[in-house]
């Protein structure tokens, strides 16, 4: 690409693309004109992105920084930091015009330069500017202010920012991931609900594993979760509140296969309920009058159910037809139909924040696969496979999906993964301990 055609006149959405298949390649209507990356063999060849250390009083919390927001832009699969070795310009004002025949000459496409503050009060700041290296000018520029021990924050908002202007998409960096954490040997494992950034840092428990601990689901609306605890073997369900730690009982369900999920404007939550004849329905219960209503009416095993973006429907899984497949109904219950057309059996549907996927997992072959589909059931297709795969979960925008991996070694165990919707870009996700069952939060800005 020519400096000509490079980001003055190519700025907007990255194509995503699989073996073959485009991905809604969305125009950034803010942007001038469009960046594109390099297509090879169906993967997009990232971004150069140059992303020298930030200048400021605590010039170790100013590299910090700068160093969270490259690792962002990084692990996104959709950017290359160059090496700060290269660099032959040393930023030390950001109002300074840069010299972009430096940035040229190690072969930029953009460039983000920063400033990190002592804001007073306890609070730190920072302000960033985006640079198009090709024509010289400037395409964002903003200022962040957060408490002096949460300043990774910082970082992730601004990537966010620079990977809405160069992409036309919302970010997902400033997000938080609600996870089990499991220590202990496998036959009496300890499970806790646990909390951390989307990049694994700043990991803090919730729970003392003095209960088990099941399934924890993000509300979408407010800083809440959802779980399931067991308590002398029967199953409670819990709303915590995340800020405050303070926690409320929605109910006893001793015949629950499912824990909830909550519907989209955070009202209800629909959940996997026992039946007197052995089997398990789909519920939806209003949590202001915790009256529950029933869904599903069949001979099967109805469960895991989760909400379309819009609230108007729900997959779910079931055996009714004698195999498991995924199903979708109106949210009354209504109309229900198959989506699933491939072999083994599918389960943990999740629907897409966009609307246009739903993620699964998949057992076929000896296999546990993640895979994503249309909700109409077609475009199914696999990201990965592995050992034991479980329990996709979407980040915000829609992009990237964390799931769970477990370990064939007897003395291993769970840990946590993330994948593109083009498959090529799966990453590990490290915690102190094993890790399973991650449940993302919305942006937190």
């Amino acid at each position: 690409m020519s400096p000509k055609n490079s980001l003055q006149h190519a700025l907007a959405f990255i194509c995503l693309i699989a073996v073959g298949l485009a991905l809604d390649c969305g125009l950034a209507t803010r942007a001038q004109a469009q960046l594109k990356g390099t297509q090879t063999e169906g993967t997009i060849a990232p971004i150069p992105i140059a992303v020298p250390l930030f200048v400021g009083d605590d010039p170790q919390l100013a590299a910090n920084v700068s160093d969270v927001l490259q690792a962002d832009l990084e692990r996104s699969g959709l950017f290359r930091p160059l090496d700060r070795a290269s660099f032959l310009e040393q930023i030390r004002d950001i109002n300074a015009v840069p010299r972009f025949g430096d940035w040229r000459s190690v072969q930029a496409d953009a460039l983000v330069v920063g400033r990190v503050v002592n804001a007073g009060d306890g609070r730190v700041g920072a302000e960033f500017r985006l640079w198009d290296v090709a024509s010289g000018k400037q395409l964002a520029g903003q200022r962040f202010s957060t408490s002096a021990q949460n300043w990774r924050r910082i970082a992730h908002m601004i990537a966010d920012s620079v990977y809405e202007r160069l992409t036309g998409e919302k970010g997902y960096f400033d997000t938080r991931v609600v996870f089990v954490d499991e220590t202990g040997p496998a036959q009496n494992r300890i499970k806790r609900l646990a909390i951390m950034d989307q990049d694994g840092a700043n990991v803090r428990l919730l729970t003392q594993g003095k209960e088990l601990v099941l399934t924890p689901r993000f509300s979408p609306t407010n800083q809440e979760i959802t779980y399931m605890s067991y308590t002398s073997d029967q199953p409670k369900v819990f709303i915590m509140n995340l800020e405050s730690g303070r926690r409320e009982l929605v109910g006893d369900f001793p015949g629950m296969t499912f824990a909830p999920r909550f519907s989209p404007d955070g009202q209800k939550v629909v959940m996997s309920l026992g039946t007197p004849d052995g089997r398990s329905s789909i519920y939806e219960m209003d949590l202001r009058t915790r009256q529950p209503r029933r869904l599903t009416e069949s001979t099967g095993i109805d469960t895991s159910p989760s909400y379309s973006p819009d609230g108007r429907q729900i997959v779910f899984e079931s055996d009714r037809d004698g195999t498991q497949k995924l199903y979708v109904m109106n949210a009354d219950g209504s109309g229900v139909h198959p989506i699933s057309l491939g072999g083994g059996s599918y389960s943990t549907p999740v629907w897409s924040p966009r609307g246009d996927y739903i993620a699964f997992t998949q057992q076929a072959g000896g296999r546990f696969l993640i895979g994503v589909m249309k909700p109409d059931g077609s475009g199914e297709r696999v990201l990965t496979e592995g050992f034991h795969n479980e329990g996709p979960t979407w980040a915000p925008n829609g992009r990237v999906l964390m799931f769970w991996r477990d370990s064939q070694s007897t003395s291993g165990g769970p840990k946590i993964y993330s994948v593109d919707i083009t498959g090529f870009n799966e990453r590990q996700v490290t915690t102190p301990s094993f890790a399973s069952d991650p449940a993302w939060s919305p942006l937190l800005n």
